[in-house]
């Protein structure tokens, strides 16, 4: 795993972990979340710009699967 992709899995895992502690989605769920991010992991260079956005797009994809989810 390289290029953005470590930004993608922490932002997405940040998101899963909190949705897990506020009781919408079970432990288990949280590697079903990653996963389907991960997908959407953006390809580019590592700047300061692709990485902002990197985290804020896998936030919100994150935060859509949840709402598809629950």
């Amino acid at each position: 795993m390289g290029g953005l992709a470590p930004v993608v899995l922490n932002a997405a895992d940040e998101v899963a972990v909190e949705a897990f502690l506020q009781g919408q989605i079970g432990y288990l769920e949280i590697p079903r979340v990653l996963e389907k991010v991960l997908q959407q992991t953006p390809v580019g260079a590592l700047t300061w710009d692709n990485i902002a956005y990197a985290d804020l797009e896998a936030r919100r994809w994150a935060r859509e699967y949840l709402k598809i989810k629950v």
